[in-house]
């Protein structure tokens, strides 16, 4: 009598470390709804022979054939077929727990820091076109200009006028920055100021101070200098921290101010400002977006960054700007 034991086969069990390529899964679920690897292919945006590459991976490292072919038709094996039920079951949940992802991020507002003048000049009149270009995104927009922490959750990403050397971030380019004089058209007349620069002289004018004021930005004195003029402005006249607030009171008809030409445009277009001499100065600061690496992935952040990236480059030029506001005193000149 034979009392010799057989050996039991050992069984490796699957674990995470040991699953065969995501890749090759998801060929198979593809082409086993299909039965088809060119239908396959389409679906999962590779070519038919990549498909095949991968089922033939899967199948190596099964060990077993999971398709073959009967009168010319792509058919499942019975290891294919079991295989089946628990894949698409799986790759089901998948796909169930992205959509909730994704639609649950979309939902979420999206938190923007920007600098007081740009929020109320340039973004918030923007937010309409926002909203047809992404109906369901919501916004809050943080308008400050104190320093901003992206990775402790102070907000989503942000706009900055600056040198765009955010170390670590995930930086855009958005617009460069000019300044000219700027005010009613109502003051120019009173003042006379169509007549030219040197006019300036004993005009009451605005200057601009605090956070928002960088150093590249020309005051009055450079300024004029810059435009061959020896008249040296008085420090009189009202100081503001904002660059809004210098466009405002010009506006209001309080005074000549240098305006930043994108936070002007508006103002500019409409005929409540004016530009009654001289020319455009740029400035070394620009307009920039940035965020972190990482939420540089999430849906409504994407959504925001390609709306505001298409706004600045539907943007009209600095020269063409000016340009504009320039015209009409060349025609009040003219018609004295």
């Amino acid at each position: 009598m034979n009392t010799s034991v057989q050996p039991r086969k050992t069984v490796i069990q699957p674990t995470l470390a040991r699953l065969p390529p995501l890749t090759s899964l998801r060929a198979f679920v593809a082409t086993a709804r299909h039965l088809n690897f060119i239908r396959a292919a389409e679906e999962l945006h590779v070519t038919s022979a990549a498909v095949g590459q991968q089922i033939r991976l899967l199948e190596d490292y099964l060990g077993q054939a999971l398709f073959h072919r009967a009168r010319g038709q792509l058919q499942l094996t019975p290891a294919g077929l079991a295989l089946v039920p628990g894949l698409t079951a799986a790759f089901d949940t998948v796909l169930s727990a992205m959509t909730q992802f994704v639609t649950s991020d979309h939902e979420q507002p999206i938190r923007v820091s920007v600098a007081p003048s740009f929020a109320s000049k340039w973004l918030i009149p923007r937010l309409d076109a926002l909203r047809r270009a992404a109906p369901g995104l919501q916004i809050l927009v943080d308008a400050s200009t104190q320093l901003t922490d992206l990775d402790a959750g102070d907000a989503d990403c942000v706009i900055r006028y600056g040198s765009g050397a955010y170390s670590g971030l995930a930086v855009d380019y958005l617009l460069s920055e000019a300044v000219l004089p700027v005010c009613s058209p109502e003051f120019a007349d009173r003042h006379g100021l169509w007549k030219g620069a040197e006019a300036i002289e004993g005009v009451p004018l605005l200057h601009e101070e605090g956070a928002e004021h960088d150093h590249s930005c020309p005051d009055w004195h450079s300024w004029l200098r810059a435009e061959g003029l020896s008249y040296q402005p008085s420090q009189g006249g009202f100081h503001l921290n904002q660059s809004s607030l210098v466009l405002d009171a010009a506006m209001a008809g309080q005074g000549l101010g240098l305006g930043k030409i994108r936070l002007a445009e508006a103002e500019i277009r409409s005929g409540r400002l004016v530009s009654p001499f001289g020319g455009a100065q740029p400035v070394s600061f620009s307009y920039f977006f940035a965020t972190t690496q990482h939420k540089a992935r999430l849906m409504r952040v994407d959504l925001f960054r390609n709306w505001l990236l298409a706004e600045a480059r539907a943007s009209q030029t600095i020269d063409a700007i000016a340009m504009r506001s320039i015209r009409p005193a060349l025609g009040m000149i003219a018609a004295e």
